[in-house]
């Protein structure tokens, strides 16, 4: 599927998202920001609000450098059993840590997502939504942890695990969208993009795989 639109720019410097929006539109502009490293988050916001906040965060400094384009912003979050938002592991240890609260559990990933276009005058649109996905994990035994840990795969993933790595052999069931835990609500991000650009989308054709 392709989206005719004015230039659209993903706000993330994440490479799984890149990878992911491949499938919506094939020619689009990476354009990361930091201003979420310096946002302050509001007090009453829950843990499945705070993904919307950052994303807007930034969606809209990157939007205000670029009038006239879409720019998509992202941001995941891993939220424990017990409520708590999980980041990235600080060493082994924390990560090995993080895999024992998650083991034999339910958890839930979500991502909010801000869709923003600049107009000359200044004036912003946005449209802000987040997907829930709940990921159950198998009972890990030490040494399943261990062992994954050593692969070097959770240092850098939220929750301590990547779904679409090696993680993919600890989780016993996903209730929800698979590639939201990847990083990016495909199939309603495509959705919504439509609409908030107000354009219709097209198949393009397809060429068979070769035999």
């Amino acid at each position: 599927m392709s989206i005719s639109a004015n230039q659209l720019i993903l706000a993330s410097g994440s490479p799984r998202r890149r990878e992911l929006l491949h499938y919506i539109k094939e020619d689009y502009l990476v354009e990361t920001s930091d201003a979420e490293e310096s946002a302050s988050l509001p007090a009453d916001l829950a843990p499945e609000e705070i993904p919307m906040y950052l994303a807007r965060v930034k969606a809209m400094d990157v939007a205000r450098r670029h009038p006239g384009s879409t720019v998509i912003g992202a941001d995941t979050v891993v939220i424990s059993p017990d409520g708590e938002i999980l980041g990235k592991p600080r060493d082994q240890a924390d990560a090995a840590l993080m895999l024992r609260e998650l083991s034999g559990k339910t958890h839930q990933v979500v991502t909010g997502v801000c869709l923003c276009s600049a107009g000359e005058n200044g004036q912003i649109r946005e449209h802000l939504f987040n997907e829930i996905t709940d990921v159950t994990f198998y009972p890990l035994s030490e040494e399943e942890i261990e062992a994954y840990v050593r692969t070097g795969e959770p240092l850098d993933k939220a929750g301590a695990y990547g779904i679409q790595g090696y993680g993919s052999l600890l989780a016993q069931g996903i209730r929800g969208d698979f590639f939201n835990v990847v990083g990016l609500p495909l199939a309603r991000l495509n959705r919504e993009l439509r609409n908030f650009i107000g354009e219709t989308v097209n198949l393009k054709e397809v060429s068979s795989h070769e035999q």
